[in-house]
């Protein structure tokens, strides 16, 4: 892992090089979730182009922050990116759930530029509900296993997958998970989304009931050159449970974007 200081604070962040025949691509974890999310993409059986994966404040092997959930904890977690962007000058933003949300405030908030967005299982309203936020505060373990249950994290939540991505929710722990689902409670940039101007890709696992096909399509009704694709028999976190078909839809758009390259 290689880290990053700023603010005060270590970022730490996976870099693979791969055969650097593609787009640099900078990947963004969700709520409870840490770099190893990614590892189908930057993994030996991931796409080839060079990859980084960061692990946000507090995650993994990142140092915490003292914020409060919503703005303050989005705006920390948007210097994380920005930071690993100016030691890896990415070509392409991917975010999911939580991670969407913190591309999306990257790109409109601060001076970091990417070629292309892939917004994966997000949206720009990220309601929690309330079932699930009092859980959250009050019964960790209930909270881990709402999300574990079948069409929500996996559609078919069974094997290594869900247990992988058990233990590292788990490992991050109860302060943190909440501070990150009470932060995407309050994100809204949804009257803001005619101002992202580079070619986006909204990803939809095909059974995500925590942020619907709908939310997809909103996105790509607004951002002006956005398209969609949807990952059959998946739920919220396809990137992990088809990766091929998650990594065949990122390559496809890398190959239209990216042709003259």
């Amino acid at each position: 892992m290689e880290t990053v200081t700023h603010d005060g604070r270590k970022t730490a962040y996976r870099l693979v090089e791969g055969d650097a025949s593609g787009p640099t691509t900078l990947y963004v974890h969700g709520s409870g979730g840490t770099h190893r999310l990614w590892s189908p993409q930057y993994g030996p059986n991931g796409p080839a182009h060079p990859a980084v994966a960061v692990d946000l404040s507090g995650h993994g092997e990142s140092e915490d922050i003292d914020a409060p959930p919503g703005p303050e904890t989005l705006a920390a977690y948007v210097s994380d990116v920005v930071a690993v962007a100016s030691e890896t000058a990415p070509a392409v933003l991917v975010g999911t759930s939580l991670g969407g949300a913190v591309v999306l405030q990257t790109v409109l908030e601060r001076e970091c530029k990417p070629q292309a967005l892939v917004l994966a299982g997000t949206g720009a309203k990220l309601a929690v509900l309330d079932a699930l936020r009092e859980d959250l505060a009050t019964d960790f373990e209930a909270a881990v296993d709402f999300l574990h249950a079948e069409e929500r994290l996996f559609f078919d939540p069974s094997g290594r997958v869900r247990e992988h991505s058990t233990r590292r929710m788990t490992a991050v722990g109860q302060a943190v998970t909440r501070r990150d689902f009470e932060t995407c409670h309050r994100f809204d940039v949804r009257d803001r989304l005619d101002e992202i101007d580079v070619p986006t890709l909204a990803v939809c696992g095909e059974h995500d009931h925590l942020t619907p096909p709908a939310y997809h399509e909103s996105l790509t009704a607004k951002v002006p050159e956005a398209t969609m694709a949807t990952v059959p028999k998946a739920a919220h976190l396809a990137m992990a449970e088809r990766p091929t078909a998650f990594n065949e839809a990122l390559a496809g758009f890398f190959d239209r974007v990216f042709v003259d390259e």
